[in-house]
């Protein structure tokens, strides 16, 4: 910006000064207000029905939890009948993460996942059979969840 003479430049500063000084002024980065009830339903996903060559039915919720993303899957889903069925992730960007096995000792299973931090969004959640390395269904979300 070019200043011809010095009203000009004290017209830009009071100018800049009556537009950012209040803006700055209620900023609290330390106030965390508590979420509303529609911020706390927004905290709150579920996947369309899981589909593929083993599973067929149920979906995934994602939930915020202390900060952290939780995928837990609904009570209609059944385990596949498979060596090594596990939680894999793909995000917005089509990464894939394979997290924790689904089956685990004495016939009891993985029905809640909290994702790590560097997942930073959910866009799909698989079942991945580590054994034969084939995706047995994958549920997927309308919007990616993000991972705050």
């Amino acid at each position: 910006m070019k200043i011809n003479n010095i009203n000009t430049l004290v017209a830009a500063i009071a100018f800049s000064t009556a537009f950012a000084v209040p803006a700055m002024a209620n900023h609290n980065p330390s106030h965390n207000p508590a979420p509303s009830a529609q911020q706390k339903m927004a905290m709150t996903a579920t996947s369309g029905a899981f589909k593929g060559i083993e599973v067929n039915g149920g979906t995934v919720t994602a939930k915020s939890e202390k900060g952290k993303l939780v995928l837990t899957l609904s009570e209609n889903f059944t385990t596949p009948k498979t060596p090594a069925p596990h939680w894999q992730i793909v995000d917005s960007k089509g990464n894939t993460y394979l997290l924790n096995q689904l089956k685990i000792a004495g016939d009891k299973m993985n029905r809640s996942v909290t994702l790590p931090s560097y997942i930073k969004d959910v866009a799909k959640v698989q079942i991945w059979c580590s054994f034969a390395e084939v995706n047995l269904g994958e549920a997927s979300f309308t919007k990616a969840v993000m991972n705050k």
